[in-house]
């Protein structure tokens, strides 16, 4: 038996110099008739106006495709970006183990969707893992140790049982990175570990259900907590060097917080918005804007980020001088010692008793 497929032809796509054709076909007609019929050729004013209009029209023709070409050719460059930022920084999820969680990114670059920020949050057997880092510089050139952290992050947070090991896991993958960088910017001079410069902060976040939160600061500023009308630093201290600059110690200094109480927010950012600057060089008042944040708002996640980002570009005129990022994590969870009342006659629904009070 013989079997016959029948193929369509294939749409051929149009190259990047296609808009260019017909007036280049334009061009060359006009050449040809200039060069060779005798009308062209004459030296009266009618002449000469036929002649400049014919060229004119074929430069419009020319500069128009040129325009088109670079406008497709842009089009296309935007969807590779964005389809890079979603695979390598994913948008996070609303709802995460009973926590409410949003994310931006302020890249410094004009016209980029991603930078050398990262953020990521996973629910793991061990507890809600929240990682927030800054790569040293900013723009496109950190691309590559983003994607090498958040992937050994996205791996290790299932895998390793305490704060500790994860660190260890992402050193080693940034390290391998900046190998690899390395011998390929010099293979004749490979360098085991990598450049110096290439380092990031980290900052670990360990959110259990209970609310006990757990941290692993590598040279990151420390979140905020955002609740009871004020806002304050989750936790003080002097953090680890940042990853990649020096060796881990033996010990890694993870700190227990104060538990996160149900209706508390915790504020995670980069440098970038602590060090942001005025047209008179005045550092933005991070603190005091989250505090006015904090008294005015119901503390949703993304009404937190839209307010500070709003004042941060006001504070800076819109020039940002480094990447940006903030991370917004609400605890949700309803307390255990929260007891459902039977419905009365007349009430909308079961409705909770009041918490007992909880020290922290």
């Amino acid at each position: 038996m013989i079997r016959c497929w029948s193929r369509r032809p294939r749409a051929r796509r149009a190259g990047p110099l296609a808009p260019l054709a017909l007036p280049t076909l334009w061009g060359a007609v006009a050449v040809t008739w200039k060069m060779t019929c005798p009308l062209a050729r004459q030296d009266d004013l009618a002449a000469r106006m036929a002649g400049s209009a014919v060229f004119l029209a074929v430069g419009t023709g020319l500069a128009m495709g040129v325009c088109r070409s670079l406008r497709r050719r842009l089009r296309q460059i935007e969807a590779i970006a964005h389809a890079a930022q979603r695979v390598l920084l994913r948008p996070l999820p609303p709802r995460l183990d009973g926590l409410a969680l949003a994310g931006r990114q302020l890249p410094a670059v004009p016209g980029a969707v991603v930078g050398g920020d990262l953020y990521e949050a996973l629910a793991t057997p061990y507890g809600v893992r929240v990682i927030i880092g800054d790569v040293r510089g900013h723009g496109l050139t950190g691309l590559g140790a983003v994607a090498a952290v958040l992937g050994s992050f996205r791996e290790a947070a299932y895998e390793e049982p305490g704060l500790g090991g994860l660190l260890r896991r992402l050193d080693r993958a940034l390290q391998r990175y900046a190998g690899e960088r390395t011998r390929d910017e010099d293979p004749a001079h490979p360098v085991a570990g990598g450049p110096a410069e290439e380092f990031v902060t980290v900052l670990l976040l360990d959110i259990r259900h209970n609310g006990d939160v757990l941290v692993l600061n590598c040279g990151h500023p420390w979140p905020y907590r955002l609740g009871h009308d004020d806002a304050e630093p989750l936790a003080t201290g002097v953090p680890l060097p940042p990853l990649g600059a020096f060796p881990l110690p033996d010990t890694l200094p993870v700190r227990r917080c104060d538990r996160l109480l149900p209706g508390e927010a915790l504020f995670l950012h980069t440098d970038g918005a602590a060090e942001a600057r005025d047209a008179g060089g005045r550092f933005f008042p991070l603190e005091t804007v989250l505090g006015t944040v904090a008294r005015r708002t119901a503390l949703a996640p993304d009404a937190v980020i839209d307010d500070v980002r709003a004042a941060l570009l006001a504070h800076t005129g819109g020039r940002l001088g480094d990447d940006v990022s903030f991370v917004v994590v609400r605890n949700d969870r309803v307390p255990a010692d929260r007891v459902l009342v039977p419905v009365q006659p007349g009430d909308p629904g079961p409705r909770p008793t009041r918490p007992a009070p909880s020290s922290r």
